[in-house]
């Protein structure tokens, strides 16, 4: 059984916010708590802003670890001069450090196959020049993301994404990667 959260309940809301937000919530709850509870319930009236502390410190953890704005602006001015064969090999070396499996695919619309803990995710990056981004190349992940029976589809483009293209991929799960995520698949 596979545990996913949803993008759009608090708890993703949250891990995508500022880490203080969750940890304001905590003290809401702690003083919320101590005003409004009896004394002895008090106790197990924080321990309902528990669950707001577990994705704080994700939330924190997360963003300590993320690039820098000015990594990220570096790393994107150097994969835009980079051909398609470097990008690949960067890309590729990227997700092995990162303890992927890495197979270069020659199918149309899917580069890479990524496997890690037994999960396989199909990368599409051939066109991360592309000044925006359409839904014909997307639909060609889907295709072989469901004749290889894939786990998850990550799209890789520098460029903005139409709106169909948008909707195309949250349709389908598409995860279209950001210049701070790609930043850290490849420093």
């Amino acid at each position: 059984m596979q545990l996913k959260i949803s993008q759009n309940s608090l708890f993703a809301i949250l891990l995508r916010s500022p880490w203080w937000i969750s940890i304001g919530l905590v003290a809401l709850f702690a003083l919320g708590s101590a005003a409004l509870l009896p004394r002895h319930y008090v106790p197990f009236g924080v321990m309902g802003a528990f669950p707001f502390l577990i994705i704080g410190i994700m939330a924190a953890w997360r963003q300590w670890r993320a690039p820098s704005p000015k990594l990220t602006e570096e790393t994107l001015q150097r994969v835009s001069v980079m051909t398609w064969q470097e990008f690949s090999a960067v890309l590729e070396q990227g997700y092995a450090r990162q303890g992927y499996d890495v197979t270069r695919l020659t199918e149309p619309g899917a580069d890479l196959s990524i496997v890690k803990g037994g999960r396989t995710a199909l990368v599409s990056c051939r066109r991360w020049k592309a000044a925006t981004t359409g839904v014909d190349m997307l639909r060609e992940l889907v295709s072989v993301g469901q004749k290889l029976d894939c786990h998850e589809l990550i799209y890789i483009a520098s460029g903005t994404p139409s709106q169909n293209a948008i909707e195309f991929a949250s349709k389908h799960s598409v995860k279209r990667l950001s210049i701070t995520e790609l930043a850290e698949i490849i420093n």
